[in-house]
């Protein structure tokens, strides 16, 4: 097993007293899983879902702390719930990514939470903004509380491909460079959307370097109330962490790798020196453009540039996708500066 990773595992929500405990012992078994999590209350898109047990699902949760050397956590959304919490005496608790998008409902909980020294794992918001995020942690660390985790649970785009949740690598890794002490953990389940995908997820956010894992596990995922195509078994959670190796060798001085980051540094350079004159290139056009009284966007030549582009990146062997990314973003500020 693979030390120094923190794990979190659990069912999505707490269904019955016998789910959650031969879940929990289950997960104990198996070794190097820290925390046990599990849903009490559960903020669902529709009203006819299972939104949860409520508080009386604390008394299983409790119990999982007894006979387990688990420690506990549900998700919090409101001061009420962070009451029953503490009343309880779990070890933890997590906010989920919809409360996160929401600084007022955040604040409350800060102040429900003020003078308590107890972990809080702060998901990511839906949509893919880093400062709501970051915003959402600094409440806390301002409250005193320096116990605080970031979990990458993915963001919601129109078009998420084959997950329930675009990664969005760029986000969490941003995150770590701003702020580098507050660890981060990865939710691969909500990432994937299919148990088939978690491991991989996994795998990455490791390589990675995110300091853990939240993974959905459940006794019977074919008989769960709530997400039961992300969820994965007990047997299937050993077999992830086993499989799972952790990045321990330190690259600063090894010289293939320092020459590699110099060639690439330099074509990083030169990328910027072409993308400045490309922009030239479009302030004179710009100027033409005005004289003759001709539109700036011209719909039919972009068209045909970005199949071109594609063209060539599949000759390439370069994802087209993301070729396409770039250009709409270069294009974008070539129809920009072209507008001033």
């Amino acid at each position: 097993m693979n030390k120094g990773l923190l794990v979190i595992a659990g069912p999505c929500s707490a269904e019955t007293k016998h789910q959650v405990l031969s879940t929990a012992k289950l997960i104990d078994n198996i070794g190097g899983v820290e925390w046990f999590r599990a849903g009490i209350w559960k903020p669902r898109t529709m009203p006819n879902q299972f939104e949860g047990v409520g508080s009386r699902g604390l008394k299983w949760i409790e119990e999982v702390k007894e006979t387990t050397s688990l420690k506990v956590m549900t998700e919090v959304a409101n001061p009420y719930h962070v009451e029953k919490v503490l009343e309880s005496k779990l070890d933890g608790v997590w906010i989920g990514a919809r409360t996160t998008t929401n600084p007022f409902y955040i604040q409350e909980i800060v102040e429900s939470l003020k003078g308590v020294d107890i972990p809080v794992f702060i998901k990511n918001p839906i949509n893919p903004d880093i400062n709501l995020w970051i915003g959402g942690i600094e409440r806390f660390l301002k409250s005193g509380n320096n116990k605080i985790y970031a979990i990458h649970r993915g963001f919601s785009f129109i078009d998420n491909g084959k997950y329930r949740q675009t990664p969005y690598w760029q986000i969490p890794i941003e995150l770590k460079r701003l702020m580098p002490q507050i660890p981060i953990i990865c939710d691969p389940s909500h990432i994937s959307g299919k148990s088939s995908l978690v491991s991989d997820i996994a795998k990455t956010s490791v390589s990675i370097g995110f300091d853990g894992l939240m993974l959905e596990v459940h006794n019977n995922p074919d008989s769960a109330l709530t997400d039961k195509s992300q969820q994965i078994t007990p047997k299937e959670l050993k077999t992830l962490l086993n499989n799972i190796r952790i990045p321990q060798n330190p690259i600063s001085n090894l010289e293939s790798i320092n020459t590699l980051r110099g060639e690439i540094d330099k074509l990083d350079m030169d990328l910027i020196d072409i993308i400045s004159k490309r922009m030239g290139i479009s302030i004179e056009l710009a100027q033409i453009k005005k004289v003759n009284n001709i539109p700036i966007l011209q719909i039919n030549r972009w068209e045909e540039m970005i199949r071109l582009r594609l063209e060539l990146a599949g000759e390439k062997n370069i994802n087209k996708e993301f070729i396409k990314e770039i250009f709409e973003k270069i294009h974008e500020e070539s129809i920009r500066i072209q507008g001033q």
